[in-house]
């Protein structure tokens, strides 16, 4: 099977492209650690309009489920996310998923 195919495949299962938010958010955290507003903030300034909270904390909860992120406590209700060991592998085989993906389309 072809792998970039398969991740098309699952982005297609998931409703509103959520295999690219997931990918999206990962890679953000990737960089930084992030709380869910500073999240929905940056996707807002790339995307043009900002995410609800029902888009975003449902994302951050199955990434978090998956091992994939981790989430500290700070202050009051504000959690913190940072990206695992594991997520750093998941994002590392993703973009290069996505990266084979986009070659394939714009050549």
């Amino acid at each position: 099977m072809n792998p970039v195919f398969d991740y098309i495949n699952k982005m297609r299962e998931d409703c509103n492209m959520k295999g690219f938010l997931e990918f999206q958010v990962l890679s953000m955290i990737g960089k930084r650690d992030m709380c869910g507003s500073e999240i929905r903030v940056e996707i807002g300034k790339r995307k043009g309009c900002i995410p609800s909270p029902g888009t975003v904390y449902p994302v951050l909860k199955d990434l978090n489920e998956k091992g994939l992120i981790k989430e500290t406590k700070t202050s009051g209700k504000e959690k913190k996310y940072s990206i695992t060991q594991k997520g750093r592998k998941e994002l590392l085989r993703n973009k290069r998923i996505f990266l084979t993906m986009f070659k394939e389309i714009v050549s």
